[in-house]
């Protein structure tokens, strides 16, 4: 063995084969003319050129020589000058002659080599090896890297595996090595084998040299990138694997070009990364506890990696160390799963079959795969191993954007010019999370006139981002930071998805100032986005997947609309409740909503709409509900007043009445209403759904048991819509189609009016007839909830009902008192002509239903019951209650009612109209006899009257009958209720039919009474002459008795 060993040392620095190796190989090599002969560095400069020979004797010869020297870590040139203090310090085998077998000796390079990687790994600190061994450990390792066979350690640990894994792979270049390196996590691996092979790649990721296959097809590359190593150095930062990677990888993302070659090869060593953490000394170093107090026996394929990657992105209470974060962010960063999700074989087996239903459609390692199961998250089609694995990368991957090469891509030019990325190195580990993206997305949607805007792709791209990151708070680094305190004290329980920044938003005005701001500039950017298509999609993810349905039956030409404006967002609202909406939808859209309310600048429409309008005429006020309040008063004090020119925009003012109609939706939206009346939801209406004004309608109908905070606010909520009826959900809502079949040309201010005039129309839908007479019910409560009657009577209802004004509170209804009092003035001919118009129009609505009357409604509710149950029954109202009450006067018991009654016939003595069963009995009558009889003041009633009189006229039976009742009545009624002054017999006699009659008895009687006068002044103008006693002797007689008195003569 001796004379053997001292044979193959002799051969290696014999001058002789330094001749026959230069001869050989002299055309093709020429690097190495200049190494020193006679000291054995000619084998190793052939070694390292080996790539460039292309003769076969040449290759040949290098490859005994390799064997030869290889066989023994003594017969490589300076390896034993130079590693002999650290062989002895470290104990890694004898240096004598003989003391070992020969093959053994490869034994010693792999005690150094993994003496090396300990103390890069910094768990042996002990016994540092020297610079000069540690250059030359890498270079022997470098050298052998052609041929396993080089490797004597791993290739006698192997040698099993090897003919099991990779029987038909050829030796050299590299390829045994790959082979083995894919196979390393199988079962049937060997761990003598499975140990060699991770020694190596931990070598590799010191030094890429150290694989043959990567160092020549990277070769061109790393020069043409500028990514070349200082050889000056033993171990230069831009030797090791990670620089090579990052270098290379930004080449590739900048659009420079790299070979095939290389990206494949770069593409197995980031998968290789992936796969072991063992292999990035940095995560053995800094992240050692969190292993081996969480992660133990997850050593294979990757499981590791994601078990940090879960602490990682766990809550405060389980936080990873920050250097052990920052390890794991740079080796991502290194390996780049976001290229191509197959680097990440724990994710690519987690989600293979979601890969293969979902995302079948796109090319197998496609940057945009990540995107699809980003999109498919929290779907049926999503497994939960999967959902695991991807969240735990995302999170890593939304730290870093050149992680998400597509967003890289689009952006880059974009970066530099707004956010001066230019001046940053490309591997620069210190770039603060999330800083190019938080960047990036505040220029996302500057209007024109702000300038400095992304570019249409950019934009796109950075909508994707935060799409995702809507998903889960823990991939916004901002966010999640700021508000790691508020999640905690606010939303611990909040675990499932999207749950979280829910979570934030309601509590906004709780959170602390910073998480406020992020939280807010957060929100804002959601309501700006408003797509649904998959290049252009809007943050709120879950709830666009929730409503895809609604999009797609009522708002998809909105979704397809290019330009980003809210109309989305605006039509999912519109539609809340079409048949499509599922409570999933509708719960994120009244969220949505809910959360507007908050801020106007969440509202993206409003906000754009009516910005300059809030800065100008509502400034310090943030709140949606404030914004709008004070805008709409402005509006309306404007008009009003007949301002010459409106002080809000006519942009704005448009917007506004959306927000308006939105508001009157949800009782939620108006906090002004919802506080007070919080209350008196639970207590009366604890059943009834907020959606559809279905809470607001429920409160309404309940008015009389509200409390009186509550009542106020609902009475100025029903004196508001009355004015605009626009704001009325419910009444828009159920009598949509009748607005648009008989109200088209109508103001919007005026639609209650069009619907009143066509209610009883044969055309008209049951369900609005039914509402409008609710609305009806509603104004004549109150006339201040009767715009057009309070316009009309503003002069008359001072002069004749202040009364009943100065009883009266500001908020409380006055139940109809007023407008009772109209109405007696009515019948006694007293009011203006538009108020009496007014009244008029009352009169007939109420004749036909009883309920529209509230006096008789308050005052007859028991005598209804008792004597006409069955009439108030009917489904259609025509009269008939009133009617029946009329009938039944005498059985009356309530002297109210019965005075509500009798008021009743006073008023339709003054108008037919008033009276619909006689105007029904008696049509065909008016037409033929008082056709040429204008309406009103009793004119017709008198004709009919003087009809029936007439014994030449024959009115209809019907009508005669009618007729007689009526007349009947009335002389009831004057019996019952006498005139009690003499303006009130002057009322009842000038509206009396027989009115005529009345005035000419009452001229014939003072015309007698004028002529008995006369004569009686005749018969007494003589007496005083007779009379011996003047008046003055007798007082008395004087004091009773006139000069014409009848008694004189007597005395």
């Amino acid at each position: 063995n001796q004379l053997l060993w001292n044979y193959k040392l002799n051969l290696t620095t014999d001058p002789k084969f330094e001749s026959v190796a230069m001869e050989i190989c002299k055309s093709t090599i020429t690097e190495c003319n200049e190494v020193e002969r006679g000291r054995g560095y000619l084998v190793s400069c052939l070694v390292d050129h080996r790539v460039n020979i292309s003769e076969y004797q040449c290759n040949q010869y290098i490859t005994k020589m390799t064997s030869i020297i290889f066989s023994d870590y003594r017969l490589i040139c300076g390896f034993m000058d130079k590693c002999k203090e650290d062989i002895n310090s470290l104990r890694c085998g004898s240096i004598n002659i003989g003391h070992k077998d020969i093959h053994s000796q490869g034994e010693v390079i792999a005690c150094l080599e993994k003496a090396l990687v300990r103390e890069v790994e910094q768990q042996d600190r002990a016994h540092p090896i020297k610079e000069e061994c540690q250059k030359a450990i890498l270079r022997v390792a470098e050298l052998s890297s052609d041929d396993f066979h080089l490797d004597r350690h791993l290739y006698f640990s192997c040698r099993d595996d090897r003919e099991r894994f990779c029987q038909n792979i050829q030796a050299g270049e590299g390829k045994v090595y790959k082979c083995l390196f894919n196979h390393k996590f199988e079962e049937a691996m060997s761990e003598k084998c499975r140990d060699a092979l991770t020694t190596r790649q931990k070598l590799i990721s010191q030094d890429y040299r150290v694989s043959y296959s990567l160092a020549k097809a990277c070769k061109l590359d790393l020069r043409k990138q500028r990514c070349s190593l200082d050889t000056s150095l033993p171990r230069a930062r831009e030797a090791r694997l990670s620089y090579l990677l990052l270098c290379l990888e930004a080449s590739v993302h900048r659009g420079h070009p790299v070979s095939g070659e290389c990206q494949g090869e770069m593409l197995d060593y980031r998968r290789m990364l992936m796969e072991d953490f063992s292999l990035s000394p940095e995560i053995v170093l800094h992240c050692r506890t969190e292993i081996e107090a969480q992660c133990s026996g997850l050593h294979r394929k990757g499981r590791t990696l994601h078990c940090l990657m879960r602490i990682g992105r766990g809550d405060r209470s389980n936080a990873m160390d920050s250097v052990c974060q920052n390890a794991l962010q740079t080796l991502i960063q290194s390996a780049d799963p976001g290229g191509d999700y197959r680097i990440d074989r724990a994710l690519n087996e987690a989600c293979e079959s979601v890969i293969q239903t979902a995302c079948k459609h796109i090319r197998n390692g496609d940057p945009m795969i990540l995107s699809c199961l980003m999109e498919h998250l929290y779907t049926e089609k999503m497994v939960e191993d999967c959902e695991h694995r991807l969240l735990e990368l995302q999170y890593f991957i939304s730290r870093d954007w050149k992680l998400d090469p597509i967003l890289y891509k689009k952006c880059q030019a974009d970066a530099a010019r707004l956010c001066h990325t230019h001046g940053w190195n490309e591997t620069n580990e210190v770039m603060p999370p999330g800083a190019v993206f938080s960047c990036l997305y505040r220029h996302a949607y500057r209007t024109e006139e702000q300038g400095r805007r992304l570019s249409r792709d950019c934009k796109v791209e950075v909508q994707r981002i935060l799409h995702q990151r809507a998903l889960d708070v823990k991939l916004d680094p901002e966010l999640q930071k700021r508000c790691m305190t508020d999640l905690g004290k606010w939303c611990s329980e909040k675990t499932d998805a999207g749950q979280e920044l829910e979570c934030l938003q309601d509590h906004l005005e709780d959170l602390v100032s910073g998480c406020k701001d992020v939280v807010g500039n957060l929100t804002e950017l959601e309501s700006e986005v408003s797509k649904a298509k998959p290049k252009d999609i809007q943050i709120d993810a879950l709830l666009i997947r929730a409503c895809e349905p609604v999009i797609q039956a009522h708002c998809h030409d909105v979704a397809d609309n290019q330009i980003d404006t809210g109309d989305l967002m605006e039509c999912l609202v519109q539609n809340k409740h079409q048949k499509e909406m599922n409570d999933k939808c509708a719960v994120g859209v009244t969220h949505f909503q809910l959360i507007q309310m908050k801020d106007f600048r969440f509202s993206y429409k409003f906000k754009m709409a009516c910005k300059e309008d809030v800065l100008r005429l509502c400034p310090n006020i943030k709140k949606k509900v404030d914004v709008v309040i004070c805008l709409s008063t402005t509006v309306r004090n404007d008009t009003l007043q007949e301002a010459r020119e409106q002080r809000v925009s006519l942009k704005c003012r448009k917007q506004l009445r959306v927000e308006e109609l939105e508001m009157s939706e949800d009782i939620r939206l108006e906090p002004e209403l919802y506080e007070p009346c919080k209350s008196d939801i639970s207590r009366l209406c604890p059943n009834v759904a907020f959606g559809n004004a279905q809470m607001i309608e429920c409160l309404k109908e309940q008015k009389k048991q509200l409390s009186q905070r509550c009542h106020q606010r609902i009475f100025r909520l029903q004196e508001v819509e009355m004015s605009d009826p626009e704001l009325d959900y419910q009444l828009m809502r159920v009598c949509k189609q009748m607005i648009k079949r008989f109200c088209t040309e109508a103001d919007a201010r005026n639609v209650l009016q069009c619907l009143k005039q066509n209610k009883n129309s044969e055309l008209m839908d049951p369900k609005c007839k039914q509402m409008i007479t609710k609305r009806q019910i509603t104004q004549n409560t109150d006339y201040r909830l009767n715009p057009v009657l309070r316009k009309a009577c503003r002069a008359d209802i001072p002069k004749f009902c202040q009364s009943i004004l100065n009883k009266a509170s500001e908020d409380g209804e006055l139940e109809g008192q007023v407008i009772a009092c109209l109405k007696l003035k009515y019948a006694d001919q007293r009011l203006s002509s538009d108020c009496e118009d007014q009244i008029r129009v009352i009169l007939q609505e109420s004749a036909l239903d009883y309920r529209l009357d509230r006096q008789l409604q308050m005052h007859c509710s028991e005598e209804i019951s008792r004597l006409c149950a069955e009439e108030a029954a009917a489904q259609e109202q025509t009269g008939q209650v009133e009617e029946c009450l009329k009938v039944n006067l005498l059985k009356i018991r309530q002297e109210a009612c019965k005075k509500e009654v009798l008021n009743m016939l006073k008023e339709s003595k003054a108008d037919i109209f008033v009276d619909p069963v006689l105007h029904t009995a008696c049509a065909l009558d008016l037409k033929h006899h008082c056709a040429a009889i204008t309406p009103g003041r009793g004119r017709q009633m008198s004709c009919l009257m003087e009809a029936l009189q007439d014994k030449r006229v024959r009115l209809q039976p019907e009508c005669k009958k009618r007729l007689q009742d009526r007349i009947d009545m009335w002389s009831y009624a004057a019996k019952v209720a006498p005139a009690e002054g003499f303006s009130d017999l002057a009322v009842q006699v000038m509206t009396s039919p027989s009115k005529n009659y009345i005035l000419f008895m009452i001229a014939l009687s003072v015309c007698v009474l004028f002529l008995v006068g006369l004569l009686c002044g005749r018969i007494t103008k003589r007496c005083p002459a007779l009379d011996p006693v003047t008046p003055s002797m007798n007082p008395k007689i004087s004091l009773w008795t006139s000069p014409n008195s009848a008694i004189a003569p007597a005395v």
